[in-house]
């Protein structure tokens, strides 16, 4: 590549139904998953909901973004026949996402999962996932926080000698919470890489891959100076 040129780097988008700002079913995407990845040295371009196409998309991307969203994986891609109360399905956008994801482990793409987009990652690398973490977790921060989302919610503990410890360069990281689900276990293919307080695993990482990395917070709202190091050696790791 280029030295001159950014990479390019795929971002998924959200899917939202008809109504508020269009009659139309619409694609949606917070700015700041943008604007972060510009400061970090990318190219952020956003991804359609097109399985078939992912293939050719991922030909033209230099790394992926998984992001994160209001809804939930399916709990049949990891194993689990039940399915709680409180979780909800985008069908599409997981079919499109997980389309991505598998083309770009396959091809050694540099994979940055963002909340949902680490738990997409997990159950792709064969983990699992907690359903609801007030049911399964005695004793849980709120992980869903009551503060606005531009703030830290917790702390999390890095595991020594991971990835994204070698990123961070720190052994805490503050960062903020908006998810009511959570990895269970990493997956044969997997290492959790940090966790919450109460246990909670927030990141995991492939062993198999260059760079494929999951993060349960938000990186893009640059709370913490980890975060800003986390989007950097994504855009570092795509101009490989």
């Amino acid at each position: 590549m280029n030295a001159a040129k950014r990479p390019l780097i795929g971002v998924t988008l959200d899917a939202e139904q008809p109504g508020g700002y269009s009659k139309y079913p619409w694609y949606a995407l917070r700015t700041n998953y943008a604007a972060a990845l510009a400061a970090c040295g990318g190219l952020p371009v956003g991804l359609p909901h097109l399985p078939a196409l992912a293939a050719d998309l991922l030909d033209r991307i230099d790394a992926l973004v998984v992001t994160g969203g209001a809804f939930d994986i399916d709990p049949a891609l990891y194993g689990d026949a039940g399915r709680h109360e409180t979780v909800t399905l985008k069908e599409g956008r997981t079919a499109a996402e997980l389309a991505l994801l598998r083309g770009a482990l396959a091809r050694g793409l540099p994979v940055l999962g963002i909340c949902g987009g680490e738990q997409l990652l997990a159950a792709a690398l064969g983990g699992t996932l907690i359903q609801h973490i007030p049911d399964a977790v005695p004793g849980a921060l709120p992980h869903e926080q009551p503060n606005p989302r531009h703030q830290p919610g917790h702390r999390i503990t890095l595991v020594p000698g991971t990835l994204l410890a070698r990123i961070v360069g720190a052994a805490e990281m503050e960062v903020n919470s908006a998810h009511h689900q959570a990895v269970r276990a990493a997956g044969p293919d997997a290492v959790v890489n940090a966790r919450a307080p109460d246990g909670v695993i927030e990141g995991i990482e492939s062993t198999r891959h260059r760079f494929a990395l999951g993060v349960q917070w938000h990186p893009e709202f640059l709370i913490d100076p980890g975060d800003r190091r986390i989007l950097a050696a994504l855009t570092a790791a795509a101009s490989a």
